[in-house]
């Protein structure tokens, strides 16, 4: 892409989505992120109405009564945002391809952190980490981040959920809230790892998919091509058995995605491309508080 269209991308990114940090969330991210960030602070005696998990059990049995931590908020948290670059997201049937709104959402997030003085960082990843971009703050720092997120190419274009949250967790040593942003399209399982990352970080997962993914239309014969293998194949999408398969095999595995997100403690939103994510995150945010 030619410099000059890029910084026009980035501006119109810039002014959309900060914008809708500002004005539409108003501190819906802070109050649905505060806390997740906290240092500890001292212990006190149990109180009715304190939660029973900030027990400190070794006082507890020294003192033979029950004792809980006090934790205060950290001043500022740290956002990863780990964005899915796998060519799955090169698709888009209506007016706008899910890489753009992944881009949206991305940017949208990534000012809200700012605003709220966090810490924002990005990981692209396809079946490998593409790119890291360690966490700063700062306008220069979003617009880079911006400018990556549109024009970013990676060198894969397969998916490995599993190695971006592995990289996650062991590359972010302090706690922080990570956005998960992809289609989810992964023919591994990646369970095991989003629990052991959401144990050490507060993780959220975003899933923008196509209508068309959900669903064949009938338009008899139909040459499908795998964006992320280079297979093709012909079906004939007129077949009421075939359109049939093809929603069923959606279905189980749209259940099988939110069984893990609801196993593994996390908190999950599915966003179609033609939707207003808007309204989709600020549902999430509402649930969190």
């Amino acid at each position: 892409m030619e410099t000059s269209e890029l910084l026009k991308k980035v501006r119109r990114i810039e002014i959309k989505t900060r914008g809708l940090s500002r004005n539409i969330f108003a501190g819906q991210y802070h109050s649905a992120f505060k806390g997740r960030g906290m240092a500890f602070s001292e212990v006190r005696e149990y109180q009715y109405g304190d939660d029973i998990r900030d027990i400190d059990w070794n006082v507890t049995a020294r003192y033979v009564r029950p004792y809980v931590k006090v934790f205060e908020e950290e001043r500022e948290l740290t956002v990863m945002l780990l964005i899915d670059v796998s060519g799955s997201r090169d698709f888009g049937s209506v007016n706008v391809m899910k890489k753009e709104i992944i881009t949206e959402i991305a940017a949208t997030l990534a000012f809200s952190a700012i605003q709220n003085n966090d810490k924002i960082g990005v990981v692209f990843f396809s079946d490998k980490i593409e790119k890291f971009i360690p966490p700063q703050k700062g306008k220069k720092h979003i617009l880079y981040i911006i400018r990556e997120l549109i024009d970013f190419q990676p060198e894969e274009k397969q998916t490995n959920i599993a190695q971006a949250l592995k990289y996650l967790t062991n590359a972010i040593k302090k706690r922080c809230t990570a956005f998960l942003i992809s289609d989810f399209i992964d023919k591994d399982g990646f369970k095991d790892a989003l629990t052991i990352a959401n144990r050490k970080h507060d993780v959220v997962a975003i899933q923008v998919y196509d209508r068309r993914e959900t669903e064949l239309p009938s338009v008899g014969l139909m040459k499908i091509k795998d964006a992320e293998t280079g297979r093709e194949r012909w079906i004939d999408s007129s077949s009421a058995h075939v359109r049939t398969a093809y929603k069923e095999w959606w279905d189980r595995r749209q259940a099988a995605m939110s069984d893990s997100f609801k196993k593994c403690r996390v908190d999950s939103v599915s966003i179609r491309t033609e939707d207003d994510y808007v309204k989709a995150l600020i549902a999430l945010f509402d649930k969190r508080n």
